[in-house]
């Protein structure tokens, strides 16, 4: 899947690269291995997003398929 930021692809990938390493190599074979070794990536690409968020106008509800609560609706818009 492309990320929302063309910008961003690059850190998405090294974000990816260093994730699938983790899963594979630590987490499948129950070795004592942590995920925050990823974590500095991960802050970046997630920075990179937001950004790119911004700047396109996206909203996070809009993300989420509309699961989250649109906060231009009024409350008595949402279904019961």
């Amino acid at each position: 899947m492309e990320s929302i930021g063309k910008d961003c692809k690059e850190l998405k990938q090294l974000y990816e690269a260093c994730f699938n390493s983790w899963y594979s190599d630590k987490f499948l074979r129950n070795e004592s291995g942590d995920i925050s070794e990823c974590d500095p990536l991960f802050q970046e690409y997630q920075k990179c997003l937001k950004s790119a968020m911004k700047k396109n106008n996206v909203p996070l509800w809009e993300l989420n398929g509309g699961m989250l609560r649109n906060p231009e609706k009024k409350q008595s818009d949402s279904p019961a």
